[in-house]
């Protein structure tokens, strides 16, 4: 159970990932509610995620939640 809104935050992620406005404030949204530690393991997944989906890249950068050097590491 302890892991059940991680693995759930990644499946709306995945899911939302068509429309980029949306991806964004899902990912703020969960990333505020993630315990530290799966905050921690959320910016791992979202490096990798936005090597695959590059065109998420841009509006990753204007969250407030994430830093654009954390970004640039993905590109």
């Amino acid at each position: 159970m302890a892991r059940a809104f991680y693995n759930y935050t990644i499946t709306i992620l995945e899911k939302v990932s068509f429309n980029p406005e949306l991806f964004i404030k899902e990912l703020d949204k969960s990333y505020k509610a993630l315990l530290p530690y799966e905050q921690k393991e959320l910016r791992i997944w979202l490096r990798e995620f936005l090597s695959q989906k590059p065109r998420l890249i841009d509006y990753v950068k204007k969250s407030p939640v994430f830093m654009e050097q954390e970004i640039n590491e993905a590109s």
